[in-house]
């Protein structure tokens, strides 16, 4: 991923923040009446807005100099989705048996980290250092390593043919700012506010 900073904005700075997953969608409709529905993106995207709660003035300056050291939307950087930051249920315990990786095959050593929903497959690509946890057929192993730049779980040997590969993980989601301007208004001498920034999931 080109221009991503492998930092991640303050959670205090997100607090209070709305966001959720967006779909595209075409809709063709036939003369007889009949829709024709069809989708480019095989992912959905997920959008946030970030900032609006924010009342210290101290808060605010932060949040524009992490702004500042992105260059705007220039630079990508890790977001915590406090609504979706596990392989498992939000209120759960991260366990290694929670997302099916593959299976063995005698010769692969590299697998992707991916979440499930139903019968959607995403890929996570930053995934927290320390967090990642790894079973073969139901048992835990130590012996991998993690690339938390990009979600790849590399074994230290290959396993055999048909051994399940499950992990269990925290992740941030990558994101840019969506746009080159943050407004704030002085409400006292101590306080003021700011109007949402908006914030887009970016993809490799």
């Amino acid at each position: 991923m080109t221009a991503f900073h492998e930092v991640r904005l303050p959670a205090r700075l997100a607090f209070g923040s709305t966001g959720g997953v967006e779909r595209r969608t075409q809709i063709a409709t036939l003369a007889s009446g009949h829709e024709r529905r069809s989708t480019p993106w095989a992912l959905g995207r997920r959008r946030y807005l970030i900032g609006a709660n924010l009342r210290s003035l101290d808060d605010m300056a932060e949040l524009t100099a992490f702004f500042e050291a992105r260059r705007g939307r220039l630079h990508g950087f890790r977001f915590k989705d406090f609504a979706d930051f596990k392989s498992c249920r939000p209120g759960g315990v991260a366990a290694p048996t929670d997302q099916t990786l593959g299976a063995g095959d005698g010769a692969r050593k590299a697998f992707q980290l991916i979440k499930r929903y139903g019968d959607v497959e995403r890929p996570i690509t930053k995934p927290v250092a320390g967090s990642v946890r790894v079973a073969l057929n139901g048992t835990e192993t130590t012996g991998f390593a993690i690339d938390v730049a990009t979600g790849q779980v590399t074994l230290n040997s290959a396993p055999g043919a048909g051994v399940a590969l499950t992990a269990g993980f925290h992740f941030d989601t990558p994101v840019r700012f969506d746009s080159d301007r943050i407004e704030t208004t002085l409400e006292s001498f101590e306080a003021g506010r700011m109007a949402a920034v908006p914030l887009i999931e970016v993809r490799g």
